[in-house]
């Protein structure tokens, strides 16, 4: 408890985008989160005056991170299940805890639990050589995909196999890389489920979201899903809700989904996350509460707060580094933004910016899922390249649009 304020201290782990967008929902209650940062640069570092330098894989770093902290969460998973282990064993309140925590964290340990909760999961094998993906493959066909057990986000340690590649296989595996191999799924589209979930036990979800990926990244999040049909999205959350609880999940999770066909019996469960998660950002402006703050509330056991969502369609769309950067400064290209579309709510990270890395996002609102996904799309390439991809420019702006603006 902070005798300074009165309220509990909350530490995260990471100093990244998430954990600088959750000591933004802190400050609302009274609180700045304590951060674990590798560098004082970092997104999280560069607006939280509560920094504690260190590495994960510094138990010492850890432990003086920790000390007076009623709750330690996190922005990663990557953080080694002995350093977890021994922060709880010290009576620290982690949460997730380990045991939840490791399912986000090994691929092979979480299909095979799902699989024995008798949740829909893609066909898969452990891989110790290259002749388990062509034994895999006689049973079920190619293409296959590899994946590395650990680490791995954004389309990274995942790779399409359309027939036998041993030398890939075994490159990795001496490497050092554990891998598994599943079935490809064909699917319709991606979705998202998310919930939170409190020590005591309450729980909370949002409308499932779809998550519209380009080369394996996400790039827009739709909210609600278009066109899910009631029954499979209330089957969504309640699978959701189920593996959070079986799990021991506390603070937020994400289930990340295939929709393969029609009804519940269409939905295939591909990734879990225990975190603030990157297909909830639109929950900052499009839901009575957050992601970020009700993380917050879960990890400290408070009630959960109510997850209606503020408009019947929002959108969000990552604002990614461009190839060829623009010439254009961000404070430029944020002062053209607001003034051809003043509702879009811009979160900019303190990034530095290099191609295809997540340097903010944009969210639009409103009723027309066609005319708000439009402007989300244009306002996040517009802050990518400094280019308007259908031509506009400020003196074409109509009244309310920034006619006549200049700079």
């Amino acid at each position: 408890m902070s005798t300074t304020t009165g309220v509990p201290v909350v530490g995260m782990v990471g100093a990244g985008q998430l954990a600088r967008m959750t000591h933004q929902a802190a400050i609302a209650l009274g609180q700045s989160l304590r951060v674990l940062a590798v560098h004082s640069d970092e997104p999280a570092a560069l607006v939280a005056p509560d920094i504690v330098l260190g590495t994960v894989d510094d138990l010492d770093a850890l432990r003086t991170f920790a000390r007076g902290c009623d709750a330690v969460t996190f922005d990663h998973e990557g953080v080694p299940q002995e350093q977890l282990r021994a922060l709880v064993d010290a009576g620290v309140p982690v949460h997730p805890g380990p045991d939840a925590l490791l399912h986000a964290q090994d691929k092979l340990v979480m299909r095979r639990r799902l699989a024995a909760m008798g949740l829909p999961v893609p066909p898969f094998a452990e891989v110790t050589s290259a002749a388990d993906v062509k034994a895999f493959s006689a049973d079920h066909g190619w293409p296959v995909i590899l994946k590395a057990v650990r680490g791995g986000y954004d389309g990274r340690g995942v790779w399409k196999l359309d027939g036998p590649d041993p030398e890939l296989v075994e490159d990795l595996l001496a490497a050092g890389t554990p891998l598994m191999v599943e079935q490809a799924v064909t699917m319709r589209r991606e979705l998202t489920a998310q919930v939170a979930r409190s020590p005591y036990g309450q729980a909370a979800a949002w409308p499932v979201v779809e998550t519209v990926q380009e080369d394996g990244q996400c790039v827009q999040v739709l909210a609600p899903a278009p066109g899910l049909a009631e029954e499979t999205a209330l089957a969504a959350q309640q699978l959701a809700l189920r593996v959070a609880s079986e799990l021991g999940v506390t603070g937020l999770l994400a289930v990340e989904l295939f929709q393969t066909g029609d009804g519940p019996e269409g939905l295939v469960v591909n990734e879990l996350a225990m975190r603030p998660h990157n297909s909830g950002h639109w929950t900052i402006e499009g839901s009575r509460t957050s992601q970020f703050e009700q993380h917050l509330r879960a990890v400290l056991d408070y009630p959960l707060g109510v997850t209606t969502p503020t408009a019947p369609v929002v959108v969000m769309a990552n604002v990614l580094g461009a190839v060829n950067p623009p010439g254009m400064s961000v404070d430029e290209r944020v002062h053209h933004l607001f003034a051809r579309f003043p509702d879009v709510k811009v979160h900019l990270y303190g990034k530095q910016e290099r191609p295809a890395r997540k340097v903010g996002h944009v969210t639009a609102l409103g009723d027309d899922l066609d005319a708000v996904r439009e402007r989300a799309a244009l306002a996040a390439q517009w802050l990518s390249t400094g280019v308007w991809s259908d031509g506009w420019s400020p003196h074409d702006g109509a009244a309310g649009e920034g006619a006549g603006y200049a700079r």
